[in-house]
Formats: structure tokens, C-alpha cells, sequence
């Protein structure tokens, strides 16, 4: 079969001084995915959970009693002993202590993101800078800079979908004073890496960074030591698949100092008055915690914690970009009947200079892009999850398209209030919208195995 073809092409032993039997952890922690003979190839959507980590959770909630931590009762305070756990367990995860960085939980990467926006002095002399390669819970910052009169700048990409002369950008925009400079560590449309030595160059010029780390770190170390973004951004759900509905700010604590909440709420104060008209922020995370935390979700993190310890961040960046590799390898090597490239792949086409995830278009007879929707139905049907779609990044999917922005205007005027990507691409003449696959700790080559498989039944079925 093809499938065993493939397998065998790509299934390089690693070396064994750092071998990890990923296939043991995968039948023990993954087995419903073969139970089920589903290939899960979403991995920047959503890591999966193991079985490993709803068992703790489920232990933890079947012994023990937890209440508001908002009080001083017994259950409240085993509630503040569980977050405060938490609170290290995210720090220790970054390289960081509580001395130099503070952890805010939040509901996930946009809502920490917001924090910032909302909080941000923002002002004619305190810029905006962001990568035209940004999730759009970054781009609604402009919306925040926009109010305050800030000025806005966008980093460009090139066309290979990598940062263009970010250095030099960064430099020329620094002479119109300091601000907030935002990026991805990994765009999560491409899989491409940005330079992380952009933040200590943003830095030395005057600006805070926020770095958008939630399709980095489920498959890479990131050390905040070595790293010092002023703010990092991040999903618990995309890092080991478990809670959903949470996830953090993680910031320096002179960055935080910079922020002005523009607003209170009930746990985020230490003392507010109606008649007096006054209130007190509590200090450090708490200040900007809205509401009662999720105490009880808040409990699961250590069990996803201790999975990816088990493993070992460094085995995991190996092992997800061998398949990284054995996947483009693939997809290069498929062609269509006349010989010429059966898919259009998005973003660089090395290894070491993505992550797990790559979009790519299918290409019909003539070379145009199939319909996403097409592909991604074909793969539903073949129990395989994949994406489809513009992934929440519009500038990186522009440049990837290649839609000019006069015409990108006029077609979003005009559909505006009848807006689909199905009539967007009509308007503009191109598909727009694409695959993406992504990759990590649950998958083996079977997997990169199957995709391929479909692909080249695809061509086949379109002669």
C-alpha cells in the first residue's frame, strides 16, 4: 500500500542517546485516535489530551473540595493554593520566576492579548507596530492604538512569507519614539518562525514586545529568561490539549507596572466604594483577573504540565519536526498527471525555518487552487482532521494569495453585510483559503502517511 510506502520512506530511527518511544506514549495516552483509526492533523487548532492528564484531573475533583477563592474559608483557601501551584508550574514552563514575572490567567491567548490592548498607553508618541503575519486577537490592537491617536505600523512579509527587513523596520520606526511592537513566534498560518532575537532588538530600541507564543510552544522550548518578551500570550488548550477556556498573560513585572487597567471588576480590587466613588487595584496578577478565576480548570494544568515533562520539550521540537520534514518532502514529491506540482505550498519550504503546521493548496489539472472546502470535506470523509480557510490571519494569507489591495478594498466593500470566502475568492479572481496541517505530539508517520494518500487519491479522482 502507499500508506507503508510512505512509512518506510520517512521513518528515520533517532539517534539513540535521545530516543523516546513516541508509539509506547501514543498507544497509552492517544489509543481512541487508532480505536477510532482517526488521523488528527490539527495540532495548531488544538493539541489533544492524553488520558493521563483526565485522570489526575478527575482524582484531584473526586477527593477534594474547592470553593470561591475569593474568602478565607478552608475550601477557598485550597482553591488559592491550587492557583498559586498553577502560577509556578507556567513559570517554571517559561524559565522565569516569580522575583522578575507575574502570571494573569485569563480565558485564552485572545482575551490575555486584550489585556494589553486595553491597558496599553497608547498615545501619539507611543506607536503600534505589528507584523502583517498576526492572528486577528493581535490585529484588533490597531482598534486600541486607533482611539488613543497612536500612530500604526505594519512590519511587511516577503514573499516567501518570512518577516521583510524586520531589523531595519523596527529601526526606522523607533525614530518616531517607543511603543508596543506585537508578533507571532510562529505564524499560525504558514508555520513560519519569526526571528526571536527581534524581541531583545525591539527592546534596545525602547519598545515593549508581546509575543504571541500559542502556536510556538506546544512543540518548542521558549525560555522568557533568554527570550525577555515584555508580554507573552498563550492558550492551555493548544499547549497539551486540556483545559479548554484558559489560558495566561505572562508578563515582566516593569512591563506590568506600565499598563492602566480602564476598568475594575469584582476580584480584581482591594477595596472599591459607590458612595466614596473610589477604588484600589489589587496588586500583580490579581489586578488583572476578572472575576472568580476558573479554580477548577486552573487544578488541570500541572497533569498537562507533567505529560510534556515526561517527555521533554527538546524530544518533542525533534520529533514533530522529523514529521515536519517527512510531510513538505511529501508534498513536494506530488505531482499532477503533466508533471508539474500537484499542491502550492505556503511558507518556507526548509525545516528548520517553520513548525508543525503548513497550508497548501490542491491544484487541478489546469494548476488552479481546488476549493479548500473541497479538500477539507475529502479529508473529513477520509477521517482525517485538517483546516481549511484563511486561519484568522488575513495579512498573511493576502500575501500568500496574492490579492492586491485595491482590489481586496473593493471587494470587501462590496460584499460587506454578504461576506463568505466563497464570494471573496469570485470577486478576486483566486482562491482564497487553504489547507493546513499541523503537527505534534500525538502523530506518527502513519499520519503524514495517510494525508499523502489522500492528496494522490484526489488527483487521481480529478484525472
Amino acid at each position: 500500500m502507499l500508506t507503508q510506502a510512505i512509512v518506510r520512506q520517512f521513518d528515520a530511527p533517532a539517534p539513540a542517546r535521545d530516543r523516546f518511544d513516541f508509539a509506547a506514549l501514543r498507544r497509552r495516552e492517544f489509543s481512541r485516535l487508532d480505536a477510532q483509526h482517526h488521523c488528527y492533523l490539527d495540532y495548531t487548532g488544538s493539541a489533544l489530551y492524553g488520558v493521563s492528564q483526565i485522570r489526575a484531573h478527575m482524582r484531584l475533583l473526586q477527593t477534594g473540595v474547592f470553593g470561591n477563592p475569593h474568602s478565607e474559608s478552608s475550601t477557598a483557601r485550597a482553591s488559592t493554593a491550587i492557583i498559586e501551584r498553577a502560577r509556578d508550574a507556567v513559570l517554571r514552563f517559561f524559565d522565569v520566576d516569580d522575583s522578575s514575572h507575574v502570571v494573569c490567567f485569563t480565558a485564552n491567548t485572545s482575551a490575555a492579548i486584550k489585556l494589553v490592548a486595553e491597558s496599553y498607553p497608547f498615545g501619539r508618541q507611543r506607536q503600534l507596530l505589528l507584523s502583517a503575519d498576526n492572528h486577528n486577537s493581535i490585529n484588533g490592537i490597531r482598534e486600541y492604538a486607533r482611539a488613543a491617536g497612536a500612530p500604526l505600523r505594519i512590519l511587511p512579509l516577503d514573499a516567501g512569507l518570512a518577516l521583510d527587513r524586520p531589523q531595519q523596520v523596527l529601526t526606522e520606526s523607533s525614530r518616531d519614539g517607543a511603543g508596543l511592537f506585537a508578533f507571532p513566534a510562529q505564524s499560525n498560518f504558514s508555520g513560519a518562525r519569526h526571528p526571536l532575537a527581534l524581541v531583545s532588538h525591539a527592546r534596545a530600541l525602547g519598545f515593549d514586545v508581546l509575543l504571541d507564543c500559542a502556536a510556538f510552544i506546544p512543540s518548542h522550548p521558549l525560555s522568557l529568561r533568554e527570550c525577555p518578551a515584555d508580554f507573552a500570550a498563550l492558550s492551555f488548550y493548544k499547549l497539551f490539549g486540556y483545559p479548554t477556556g484558559l489560558g495566561a498573560l505572562v508578563m515582566r513585572r516593569d512591563a506590568m507596572r506600565k499598563l492602566r487597567r480602564p476598568w475594575f471588576a469584582g476580584g480584581t480590587v482591594r477595596f472599591a466604594s459607590v458612595g466614596a466613588d473610589l477604588h484600589r487595584l489589587q496588586e500583580g496578577a490579581e489586578g488583572f483577573e476578572d472575576g472568580t478565576p476558573d479554580f477548577l480548570g486552573i487544578a488541570a494544568l500541572p497533569a498537562g504540565f507533567a505529560l510534556l515533562e515526561q517527555v521533554g520539550m527538546t524530544r518533542l521540537r525533534a520529533h514533530v519536526a522529523r514529521m515536519t520534514d517527512a510531510l513538505l518532502d511529501g508534498l513536494i514529491g506530488l505531482h499532477r498527471e503533466d508533471g508539474l506540482p500537484l499542491v502550492r505550498i505556503y511558507g518556507p519550504r526548509r525545516g528548520d525555518a517553520r513548525g508543525g503546521a503548513v497550508s497548501f493548496n490542491v491544484l487541478d489539472a489546469h494548476g488552479s487552487p481546488l476549493p479548500y472546502a473541497t479538500v477539507e470535506a475529502a479529508a473529513r470523509e477520509a477521517g482525517i482532521s485538517v483546516r481549511g480557510g484563511c486561519f484568522c490571519n488575513p495579512g498573511a494569507a493576502e500575501a500568500a494569495f496574492g490579492v492586491e489591495p485595491e482590489r481586496l478594498k473593493r471587494c470587501l466593500t462590496i460584499l460587506d453585510g454578504e461576506f463568505t470566502p466563497q464570494r471573496l475568492s469570485a470577486c478576486a479572481g483566486t482562491e482564497v483559503g487553504a489547507i493546513r496541517a499541523s503537527l505534534g505530539l500525538a502523530n506518527d508517520d502513519s499520519d503524514v502517511a495517510r494525508l499523502l494518500e489522500l492528496l494522490v487519491g484526489l488527483r487521481a479522482a480529478r484525472g
